[in-house]
C-alpha cells in the first residue's frame, strides 16, 4: 500500500552508526530507525543473541512457559516501577494493552463508569484504533470512521484544563510521552509530571507514559520519567528494547494490573523466544553505565554545538529541544526539504511535528562521529540558506 513517503535511498546494510546503500553510499545514520536500533546496526551481542536463539527455539504458544520471557520481565522490572509485564511485538500494540488495563482497572475495582482516558495535542501513540483516538491528531483519525467514545485531547502543557479533567467522575487514566517524540520534540517540565502523577494520586486516576521512543537508555536514564523523581502506573515501551528486532511491553505495577486476569488479553507472537533472546541482550548493554554515560555525554555535546548553529544560522535554526539523545531542531524552512539536504551531505535525520527535524542517534555514538554529524548538519544549514537567497 502507497502509506510510505520514502527516502530515494535503496539501503543494503548497516554497521554502527552507518547505513549503506546499494549503490555504496555511506551515510551517518542520526534516524537509527526512529530511536530503535539503539545500539547501532548489527551489533555484535545482539546478532549473537539471534544466532544462538535461532538454532533452538523461535515460537512457542503462550500457553506455555517460556524461560526467556520470565527473564526479561524480571530484568524490566528489576530496572523499572513495575512489579508485572506484558510482552507485545510493538510500541502501538503496548499502549493499546496499557488503555485496557488502565480501563479494566476501574472496572474490577467496581467503578465501570471510569472509562475517559486523556491524552495531548502534539502526542503520538502508535497506528492502531485507540492509540490514534488517545492522540487524536486527526490526520491520523480521519477517514476511519466515528471517533472511539471515552478519549479527549487536552492542550499540552495546559494544567488547569488537566486538573479540571481528573477531577471527573469518569475519569480513568491519562496518557503522555515525558519527551514527545513525533510532536516536535517537546519535553514535559519536571515539575509539570511531578504534578501530574500528585492530581492521579488525588483522583484515583492512573498515570500512563508512552516511552515506547523516550525509554530505554534514550534520555540518558533508563527511564525519562527518573529525572522527575516519580513513576506511573503504567508504561508503555518498545523501539530499543529489541534494538531493531520487533519487540514492546506493557509495564505495569501490580495495582493498576488487578484486572488483567487470565483470558482478558493475549499475544500469539508477543513474547516469542526469539524476541526475548535478543531484548535480554538489548538491555543488558543499555542498562550498562558506560551507556547511559555516553549518552549523557554526547547529548550535552550536540545540543552546544546545535545552539551554536542556531546563533550563525538565525534564518534556519529557530529551537533546539529534547532531552538525552532524543533532539528536536525547530527550522524556518520546510522540515522535509531541510532533510533532503542533510541527506545531500551524507546524514539522515528524521522528521518530526512543528516542523522540526529529529536527532536520534544509537546510543553509543561516538564523539567523533557526534562531531561528524554536527559538521554535516552546518553544511545542511548552509545549503538551506542558500536555496533561500
Amino acid at each position: 500500500m502507497g502509506v510510505y513517503n520514502r527516502a530515494p535511498i535503496e539501503v543494503e546494510r548497516g554497521e554502527g552508526a552507518r547505513l549503506y546503500a546499494k549503490d555504496g553510499t555511506a551515510y551517518l545514520d542520526c534516524v537509527a530507525g526512529i530511536a530503535t536500533t539503539a545500539l547501532g546496526h548489527c551489533h555484535p551481542r545482539l546478532v549473537q543473541a539471534v544466532k544462538d536463539q535461532a538454532v533452538k527455539l523461535w515460537h512457542v504458544s503462550n500457553i506455555f512457559r517460556i524461560p526467556g520471557q520470565e527473564a526479561l520481565a524480571d530484568r524490566l522490572c528489576a530496572e523499572s516501577f513495575a512489579d508485572v509485564v506484558f510482552f507485545t511485538n510493538s510500541g502501538t500494540e503496548a499502549v493499546e494493552c496499557a488503555l485496557k488495563t488502565a480501563r479494566k482497572y476501574h472496572s474490577a475495582n467496581g467503578d465501570p463508569e471510569r472509562t475517559e482516558i486523556f491524552g495531548f495535542d502534539g502526542s503520538f501513540h502508535g497506528r492502531t484504533y485507540a492509540a490514534i483516538n488517545a492522540a487524536g491528531n486527526p490526520s491520523y483519525v480521519e477517514g476511519f470512521g466515528p471517533r472511539l467514545p471515552g478519549y479527549e485531547q487536552l492542550k499540552f502543557g495546559d494544567m488547569a484544563a488537566l486538573e479540571a479533567a481528573l477531577a471527573r467522575p469518569t475519569a480513568a487514566a491519562m496518557i503522555i510521552e515525558p519527551v514527545q517524540g513525533e510532536g516536535g520534540a517537546r519535553a514535559v517540565p519536571d515539575e509539570d509530571l511531578r504534578r501530574m502523577r500528585a492530581l492521579c494520586d488525588q483522583h484515583g486516576v492512573l498515570l500512563i507514559f508512552d516511552e515506547v521512543q523516550s525509554g530505554m537508555g534514550r534520555t540518558g536514564k533508563m527511564w525519562a520519567y527518573e529525572w522527575a523523581g516519580i513513576a506511573p502506573d503504567i508504561m508503555a515501551v518498545a523501539k530499543a528494547l529489541g534494538g531493531g528486532f520487533p519487540i514492546g511491553a506493557c509495564l505495569a505495577s501490580a495495582k493498576a494490573a488487578k484486572g488483567m486476569t487470565v483470558g482478558v488479553h493475549g499475544s500469539t507472537f508477543g513474547g516469542n523466544p526469539l524476541a526475548m533472546a535478543v531484548g535480554l541482550a538489548a538491555l543488558d548493554e543499555i542498562a550498562k553505565p558506560e551507556t547511559l554515560d555516553n549518552v549523557r555525554e554526547v547529548s550535552g555535546y550536540l545540543k552546544q554545538q546545535l545552539h551554536g548553529l542556531k546563533e550563525r544560522f538565525p534564518d534556519v535554526i529557530v529551537d533546539i529541544r529534547g532531552k538525552g539523545l532524543l533532539i528536536g531542531v525547530k527550522l524556518i524552512p520546510n522540515n522535509r526539504e531541510f532533510m533532503g539536504l542533510a541527506r545531500d551531505q551524507q546524514l539522515l535525520v528524521a522528521g518530526g511535528g512543528d516542523n522540526c527535524v529529529r536527532l536520534l542517534p544509537a546510543l553509543n555514538l561516538s564523539r567523533e562521529e557526534a562531531a561528524e554529524a554536527i559538521e554535516k548538519f552546518e553544511r545542511a544549514c548552509e545549503a538551506a540558506r542558500k536555496a533561500a537567497a
